[in-house]
């Protein structure tokens, strides 16, 4: 069993951490902004409650946790990238005053928290990173309380058509080259297009879900299928 992410992503993250939130606007046209909030919206957690956010990178969702369900939430921010976590706690500071946000630098197998804890689990762009999305999803699990939310944000790719032949076009050829202008980091992107491609079906992952314990696992595809909202539940009588 492998219960790491990946380790040269970690390497990967930290090299373009500068260039991370500008390339996340400027590759995905802004809508990177627009599925968030998407997630946010369909997270349910009661006033005062508290959200795990695995793998948060700049704090993105974070900061829109905050904006949505208001100061009272607390969020728990967690990366392996030193570097990111150091633009989202500043990215933080600007953005949010008398927050209850706070991050750690973690490995998602190892989380520093105590089971039951979390009303919500939020990770985007991120468990396609993590090689046994199994066990994380176990671990997930085991940190949410009764009853609570796990939601899973992810690229997906299109299943067929002139939209799969765009998509591949442009991840193959056109977002490799641009990352690696401003990034210098030819690698990263080409990794990415490569990770997507090789992330399971939506019914695929559903089912890990399951696997892992989850209940009412339901899915939602938003941009012609480039993505996909990944909901499940720890069931209300469950330790």
């Amino acid at each position: 069993m492998n219960n790491m992410e990946l380790p040269f992503v970690r390497d990967m993250f930290e090299t373009i951490a500068p260039h991370y939130d500008f390339l996340n606007r400027l590759l995905s046209l802004r809508q990177d902004i627009v599925w968030r909030q998407s997630m946010v919206k369909a997270m349910e957690i009661p006033v005062n409650g508290r959200v795990l956010d695995a793998a948060c990178g700049t704090c993105d969702v974070a900061i829109e946790i905050n904006r949505q369900k208001g100061a009272e939430a607390y969020v728990a921010g967690v990366d392996f990238s030193p570097e990111m976590l150091r633009l989202g706690n500043s990215k933080i500071k600007s953005a949010i005053k008398g927050s209850r946000v706070q991050l750690a630098a973690a490995n998602a197998f190892d989380l520093p928290f105590n089971p039951d804890t979390f009303d919500a689990v939020t990770i985007a762009f991120g468990i396609r990173n993590i090689a046994d999305k199994l066990s994380v999803l176990k671990v997930f699990h085991n940190h949410l309380k009764r009853g609570g939310m796990l939601l899973v944000l992810e690229l997906s790719t299109p299943q067929k058509g002139l939209m799969l032949d765009l998509y591949l076009f442009y991840f193959r050829k056109i977002l490799p080259l641009v990352g690696w202008f401003f990034s210098k980091n030819l690698k990263a992107y080409r990794y990415l297009p490569a990770s997507v491609l090789n992330f399971p079906g939506a019914v695929e992952f559903a089912a890990i879900m399951r696997e892992a314990g989850f209940c009412d696992v339901q899915w939602k595809k938003m941009t012609m299928g480039i993505v996909t909202l990944y909901r499940g539940r720890k069931k209300k009588g469950e330790v």
